[in-house]
């Protein structure tokens, strides 16, 4: 189940180029583009860090559910992130258990 919800946050990250050219004022998920941006650097090798107090409130108030529908990303690596780091993010943040997909 774990990995499961895991896998949600890597959707997560897939959609920060989708969504580049519409920055702030658009959503996703009920993410902004400055959530998904802050959670970038913790999903990032080779060494990333801890997960900012603003990402994890970014994640913990994402409709993960919503992010199920774009769990087979190709985007992922394209920016820099590691699809494995981005899955230990729900972890890292101490987020209760999201919905599964």
């Amino acid at each position: 189940m774990v990995a499961i919800n895991k896998k949600v946050v890597v959707i997560l990250f897939g959609l920060v180029v989708a969504i580049a050219c519409c920055a702030d004022a658009q959503t996703i998920c009920n993410m902004t583009y400055v959530d998904l941006m802050a959670c970038k650097p913790a999903a990032m090798p080779p060494n990333p860090p801890l997960p900012t107090n603003m990402c994890c409130a970014g994640v913990s108030h994402a409709d993960l559910k919503c992010f199920c529908k774009y769990k087979k990303s190709t985007i992922l690596p394209s920016i820099g992130v590691d699809p494995k780091l981005a899955m230990e993010l729900p972890g890292k943040c101490n987020l209760p258990h999201p919905p599964t997909c």
